[in-house]
């Protein structure tokens, strides 16, 4: 210990003398000072650059000056993606994405064109378990490389760390009778790839609880990488007689993707409560809580419930990940149509936006691509949530606590007081909260907020049933949108058929009401290693608006059932869940089988 103090100290001296004769060599020649310092910042640049790992040099491409000289952006759009990231504390990339002066396929062929290599969409053709693990993980990852395709005698070699010189001489020495290409993919699509090398959980815990270290932590710690990996939003651990299942919420459908013994689960069950500051002698009531997980990639937000069940504890956490929260309107599935409705509500200085759906159909995530879309540094945005699931640089966000009693209706007093432009309201559960909330709205202030109900036009008689005032809602409300999520066809199975009406009279009854030929192109997924044989990946919103014209206000005020709603909505040009969802079956996006268990087929 006191070596090391002295050697602390002696280092701070030849620091401290160094400074002294800088500042003397400037003093007497201040032309040889400045060359110093300039072959001091280029060292130290270099060295920078070699300790640097290869996904911080993936990561340092300098796409300003790409985009720029590639003609791909101009000097003001830059100038407002640099605004925008600065604000939010952010990289230029992410406010580029996030804010849509370019899109994520345009950025990947500029990056290709500036390093002259071909530009290679992992999103679009998705490679194959086997194809990938061809290339050894040490070799992959050195190199941020994956085999992206074998065409005829070549083998396609996708990297985001272009210029490498010895990464052919590697791959050469793996597939030596075949000429090998090199691509650039862009490093997040390079990164998804590399879950195929991940081993399988069960694997893991035997490895986790042979080495006897932190078991129970290191079992969450992999369930967790895995649900991440996977863009699962929910983790179940599900206690049985003779062991615990765990499963996957993935694109909304249920996946078993391990089970563990329930010798180490009580372990794992009283570690989750301690990190959700729940109590660990508690075994016969519900409980709720919430983790702040450290991942390598940073921290996630967990929602955690514990319930007893017949043979234990059951535990829940939703995932409130970062990915979710950085999809915009159309990535969510909405039509341009859709997109001018809501954005021109939100543009409004006043008034009240509801998004209504179940519990996990996305309502959170739209109201929060609308936000993103809002921000800027004019105008004072204000969120409270129970939990707040994303967060926005220069955005208030408020978390509900009823241990303090800061409810919605408590916080959204609070909030008024604090001259907001906007308002988001988590969800307006009871009367109290709804009042204030129109309130807000009358006077002079943006609302949004989400709401449950089963479609658009059934929100409007539930909330004058909760006991809000007819002229107030009438004079309040902009635009209610409703929504579900229908699973994706994967697009590395996605093939094409020709039906005919009767095969889809199965599904649809008289499907000639929505189909102008006998003879349907539709798309189906075969099922494969990339979607786990179920042939859906990834999931996208249909929907489903009611706007507030001027006739709609006058129904409001007569106390209308939702079928006239309805009606009337029609007559002004609404679209169904259902027909919204059929463009997607045309456009080859989603199957007649997935709309037709999300959404109710009309009768007439």
């Amino acid at each position: 210990m006191a070596k090391r103090k002295k050697d602390e100290v002696v280092q701070q001296f030849y620091e401290e003398q160094l400074k002294k004769d800088e500042k003397a060599l400037a003093e007497l020649d201040p032309e040889i000072a400045e060359q110093r310092r300039k072959l001091e910042k280029k060292r130290l640049k270099k060295q920078k650059k070699k300790d640097a790992t290869p996904e911080e040099l993936a990561a340092n491409i300098d796409i300003k000056s790409i985009l720029l000289q590639g003609n791909y952006l101009t000097e003001e759009d830059l100038k407002k993606g640099e605004e925008h990231a600065a604000k939010n504390d952010i990289s230029l990339k992410e406010s580029l994405l996030g804010t849509g002066l370019i899109s994520k396929d345009i950025l990947g062929q500029a990056i290709a064109e500036y390093v002259n290599l071909p530009y290679i969409d992992l999103n679009t053709k998705i490679p194959d378990r086997d194809q990938v693990l061809k290339l050894p993980e040490s070799i992959a990852k050195k190199h941020l490389a994956v085999v992206a395709d074998e065409p005829d005698n070549q083998v396609l070699i996708a990297t985001a760390l272009p210029g490498q010189q010895d990464l052919v001489n590697e791959v050469q020495k793996i597939f030596k009778d075949k000429t090998i290409v090199v691509g650039y993919s862009l490093l997040e699509d390079i990164k998804s790839v590399f879950k195929y090398y991940r081993k399988p959980l069960k694997t893991r815990f035997m490895e986790i609880i042979q080495s006897e270290d932190r078991i129970a932590a290191g079992i969450i710690e992999a369930i967790i990488e895995d649900a991440l990996v996977y863009e699962s939003s929910d983790i179940h651990l599900e206690p049985y007689e003779k062991d615990v299942m765990i499963r996957f919420r993935i694109d909304g459908v249920m996946q078993e993707v391990g089970r563990i013994t329930k010798t180490h689960y009580m372990n794992i069950l009283n570690w989750i409560k301690v990190q959700a500051r729940l109590r660990i002698d508690e075994h016969f009531s519900a409980q709720d809580g919430s983790i702040r997980f450290k991942t390598k990639s940073g921290p996630i937000d967990l929602r955690v419930s514990i319930v007893p069940v017949l043979d234990g504890e059951k535990i829940v956490m939703r995932l409130l990940a970062s990915y979710v929260g950085d999809l915009t309107l159309a990535e969510l599935g909405m039509s341009y149509e859709h997109q001018k409705i809501l954005m021109k509500a939100a543009n409004n200085p006043y008034g009240m936006i509801l998004v209504t759906g179940p519990t996990g159909s996305g309502k959170t995530t739209t109201l929060y691509a609308v936000l993103k879309n809002i921000n800027n540094p004019e105008i004072n945005i204000t969120t409270i949530e129970d939990p707040v699931e994303y967060k926005i640089g220069g955005v208030n966000h408020i978390q509900v606590n009823t241990e303090t009693n800061l409810t919605f209706a408590r916080g959204l007093r609070s909030i008024v007081r604090q001259d907001p432009d906007v308002i988001l309201v988590g969800e307006i559960r009871d009367r109290e909260t709804a009042e204030i909330a129109i309130n807000a709205a009358l006077t002079g202030h943006l609302l949004l907020s989400t709401f449950h109900a089963n479609d658009a036009p059934t929100s409007i008689p539930r909330l004058l049933d909760m006991g809000i005032e007819h002229f107030l809602l009438s004079s309040t409300l902009e635009v209610i949108v409703a929504q579900r999520l229908v699973r994706k066809i994967c697009e590395r199975c996605r093939y094409s058929m020709s039906v005919t009406l009767n095969d889809i009279d199965e599904y649809i009854p008289k499907p000639e009401r929505f189909f102008s030929s006998n003879n349907v192109t539709i798309y189906k997924g075969k099922g494969c290693k990339t979607c786990s044989g179920t042939g859906y990946r990834g999931r996208l919103g249909i929907f489903e608006f009611v706007q507030n014209t001027r006739e709609m206000q006058e129904l409001i005020l007569t106390n209308p059932s939702s079928q006239q709603i309805w009606k009337l909505a029609r007559k002004q040009g609404t679209r169904s869940f259902f027909e919204d969802g059929l463009d997607k079956v045309r456009s080859g996006i989603t199957t007649i089988e997935e709309l037709v268990r999300v959404a109710h087929v009309p009768l007439e």
